[in-house]
């Protein structure tokens, strides 16, 4: 049987084949380049899945919730880091955690660190958030007072263990090209290095660097100027990673399959259930337009290269408007499948409780619980 003739709705389909050499390549990077290997699992989000990590001697991960980092404790991950900005209001779940697993937290306030010195029941690691460019969260990375001060705050408790300074690097998703990737990741862990030496001369000797984002651990060939990587979209990549350059088009490993429910040959349209719901509302420009996936066919083995010109241009809450050249309308009918590579695989995962692997096999993300 076919993988796609048990695809009844909107489904979120894994070639497990694809993923497991995703993790396999970017684990000989991090070897290559002497650095740790911490993966982000915030973008599969499936026990499962972390268990193809195990045989490559990944032994610590990343999570971006307190929630996630409980899921993958339950599973024995015992080595886990928190890799978004201490929530003080989940204090009592860190502390459960805490007691079970090493655990690392991060921060980028006096506050934060004032509360955790009087409210952490149990031993944690301490990263440092430092802004390289993001402009998201973190200390910008000039400012080394604020992170000299940070440190020392730190270093009133005994439950605290300063690990050093972590960041990511997002700015890198905007990259126009492979070059200017690699050209950020200079520039940043230059400054991060100096911050780096200006913490250890504070007598914190045993400060690290721990650097995120998929595109430059994808495409920078020395690693070595930080102590660890932390990429997560790597696993599946996604449409963005592909334009970026991070990754081929034969390496993305999840997409979503659409049934079509309507024709409008009229106007170039296929409709098909899958909107919002189902792939997020994340896009980009690509050929032209605004695009929020790109489209291939369904094959006996997975899906076809993406059809050029063929992109979801529209999407609402449970409809896809595709836009669809005018050679490729006439072979497709209501009641097909056709096959969406995400704009941003991380999101669309999120938005579904498990994957239908190619091979038959029905794989559960962390919120199939909430079913």
């Amino acid at each position: 049987m076919n993988w796609s003739d048990t695809i009844t709705s909107p489904t979120l389909i894994l070639d497990k084949d694809r993923c497991l050499d995703n993790i396999r390549r970017m684990v000989d990077r991090a070897k290559a380049s002497g650095v740790h290997f911490r993966p982000h699992f915030k973008t599969h989000q499936s026990a499962r899945i972390a268990d193809w990590f195990s045989p490559f001697g990944v032994d610590a991960i990343t999570v971006s919730s307190v929630a996630m980092a409980k899921y993958f404790a339950d599973h024995g991950w015992n080595n886990i880091t928190i890799a978004f900005p201490v929530n003080l209001r989940e204090i009592q779940g860190i502390n459960d955690l805490a007691k079970k697993i090493h655990l690392e937290l991060l921060v980028e306030s006096l506050e934060s660190i004032r509360f955790l010195v009087e409210n952490l029941k149990a031993p944690v690691g301490l990263w440092l958030k430092a802004d390289v460019g993001a402009h998201r969260t973190g200390v910008p990375v000039e400012e080394h007072d604020t992170f000299l001060a940070l440190a020392k705050e730190a270093s009133h408790s005994q439950r605290l263990s300063l690990k050093g300074v972590l960041t990511h690097a997002g700015q890198t998703y905007h990259a126009g090209s492979a070059e200017e990737v690699k050209q950020i990741y200079s520039d940043a862990t230059s400054k991060l290095n100096l911050l780096k030496e200006s913490l250890r001369k504070t007598g914190s000797t045993d400060i690290q660097i721990s650097w995120g984002d998929t595109p430059s651990c994808s495409l920078v060939d020395d690693l070595s100027n930080v102590n660890e990587i932390r990429p997560g979209n790597f696993v599946l990549f996604d449409f963005t990673q592909f334009q970026i350059g991070s990754c081929r088009e034969e390496d993305i490993a999840a997409a979503v399959a659409c049934p079509v429910v309507a024709l409008h040959p009229e106007r170039n349209e296929v409709i098909i259930h899958g909107g919002a719901v189902h792939l997020s509302k994340e896009r980009l420009e690509h050929e032209g337009v605004c695009s929020f996936g790109a489209v291939a066919l369904p094959t006996a083995t997975g899906w076809s290269k993406y059809i050029p010109n063929a992109n979801v241009t529209s999407l609402s809450q449970e409809h896809g408007i595709l836009s669809i050249p005018k050679e490729y309308l006439s072979s497709i009918q209501v009641g097909d499948l056709l096959v969406i590579l995400p704009i941003h695989s991380c999101l669309a995962v999120d938005l579904f409780k498990q994957y239908h692997s190619l091979d038959g096999e029905i794989i559960p993300t962390m919120r199939m619980k909430t079913i």
